[in-house]
């Protein structure tokens, strides 16, 4: 009897085709977003060395009082996005990949792209 996939193991199997395509360099790193049901994260990649650039997330201390403890809707993922963004062009990064890990362009990862383009980032 076959095993039932789940939906993980659906969406890691988008995640790995998209991921043949991406590659993020250090003049363009990768954005990638991992989705939770509570909280909603972002990190800055560099893959030719394999390298977190840095990360941020909805239980960053600063949007959690921004926030008001809400943390997995659209609002706050476009926060994510812009304070992302922000500290991205105080370090210099202007261009990203975006990576969205496999899931739907819609809703909190949708939010989160367009929050980060707001902030100064290109994709």
């Amino acid at each position: 009897m076959p095993k039932l996939k789940t939906r993980r193991e659906f969406r890691s199997r988008r995640h790995k085709r998209v991921r043949n395509k991406i590659v993020g360099t250090s003049e363009r790193p990768r954005l990638c977003v991992f989705r939770s049901n509570n909280n909603i994260y972002a990190s800055l990649i560099d893959d030719t060395v394999g390298k977190t650039l840095f990360s941020l997330s909805t239980l960053n201390s600063e949007l959690k009082v921004k926030l008001n403890s809400s943390t997995g809707n659209v609002e706050s993922a476009k926060a994510v996005g812009q304070m992302l963004a922000q500290q991205a062009v105080d370090k210099g990064i202007s261009d990203v990949v975006f990576d969205r890990g496999g899931y739907l362009y819609h809703g909190r990862v949708k939010a989160l792209a367009e929050g980060a383009r707001e902030g100064g980032l290109k994709f």
